[in-house]
């Protein structure tokens, strides 16, 4: 009985592909740290949906290719019989519910974003996938997903906050990458393609770098003018009052104001820059090999490594995001769970 359970379980962890689960979380946080606040119960709320979206859409994804896998993968748990094709439908229903359940908590405006993140999963997986439009899909879906945080974050008064578009160049990098990994994916059960991944590497450096110049611009840059007052428009940081003006918790647009990083001035420090900077260098060192591998021996096998260092790489890439946005508690929070996500891709593979 219990090999049977252990086996079950092992079933479901690669059907979820619980592995990659690791690069989830830190879209969310991202998010938080573009609008320049601090985690709070929004932010929570947002991972949590977050993490059930992504899962949703592990599921139905291997749901909806179970005719496909049976030819390429028969290994895998729908085609190899290990769970049945209703379970996993089901499991994918009951996900997305809970997902959009989870970031209503948040408030209306989080509910629209996860509505539309979730109806992107499901037209990704059902049909849009096979097409020219599946990689840009996929890209927006993680879009959406660090967006979904930024408005978690920001719109406690029921409505989104105006600091919420900060993280539209967040969300940008992070679909470039996400594109440049989908296109690889397509490839992944059959290799041949040589173009594909030399492509995704010049998106990766390309990523990386904007990442960190961006990081050094906002270092030089915020705070110029009075040194004492507003705040950096890039980073959506408010900064020190001057003297005798009365704090207010309200914004010009009458939505109560959020919360900013209680230690994040308005110029930001030497440190937080160079992490910035260092972490874009670790994003674009973790799929850059595997890529170059894919590109030289276009392998079923080296794509699929290409492809699971491209998820890794997500991680650093979050980090990089919080920390050149003033967040560098952030960043090395997200940079810890590396470990963790390679500890378990040994185990369940994350594609």
């Amino acid at each position: 009985m219990t090999r049977r359970r252990t086996g079950r379980a092992q079933a479901w962890a690669e059907l979820l592909r619980v592995s990659a689960l690791f690069s989830v979380p830190g879209d969310a946080l991202a998010g938080a740290a573009a609008t320049g606040t601090r985690p709070g119960r929004g932010t929570l709320c947002a991972i949590g949906a977050s993490l059930c979206l992504y899962e949703a859409g592990m599921a139905l994804n291997d749901w909806a290719d179970r005719t496909e896998d049976a030819a390429e993968r028969p290994h895998r748990p729908l085609p190899s019989g290990r769970i049945t094709p209703r379970a996993a439908l089901t499991a994918s229903v009951a996900l997305t519910t809970t997902g959009l359940a989870l970031a209503s908590r948040a408030g209306r405006p989080s509910l629209a974003v996860a509505t539309a993140l979730a109806t992107t999963v499901w037209a990704y997986d059902l049909g849009l996938k096979h097409t020219p439009a599946g990689p840009a899909t996929m890209a927006t879906t993680r879009a959406l997903d660090l967006l979904l945080g930024a408005t978690a974050s920001t719109s406690g008064s029921g409505r989104p906050h105006p600091r919420a578009v900060h993280a539209l160049p967040s969300a940008a990098l992070l679909g470039a990458h996400t594109y440049a990994v989908t296109a690889v994916s397509r490839h992944e059960t059959q290799g041949g393609s040589t173009r594909t991944p030399l492509a995704a590497l010049a998106v990766t450096l390309a990523v990386a770098g904007a990442v960190a110049v961006a990081g050094a611009g906002a270092g030089a840059g915020a705070g110029a003018g009075t040194g004492a007052g507003t705040g950096a428009a890039s980073g959506g940081v408010t900064g020190r009052r001057p003297a005798g003006t009365a704090a207010s918790s309200v914004s010009l647009s009458g939505a109560p104001a959020p919360r900013p990083h209680p230690a994040l001035p308005t110029r930001l420090p030497l440190p937080s820059r160079g992490l910035g900077t260092l972490l874009a260098l670790a994003y674009a060192r973790t799929p850059a090999t595997l890529l170059l591998h894919a590109a030289l021996n276009p392998s079923a096998a080296l794509t699929e490594r290409a492809v699971g260092g491209g998820i890794r790489a997500t991680i650093p890439l979050q980090a990089a995001l919080a920390a050149r946005a003033g967040a560098p508690g952030t960043a090395l929070a997200l940079l810890g769970l590396v470990p963790a996500a390679r500890a378990l891709a040994r185990k369940v593979s994350p594609t």
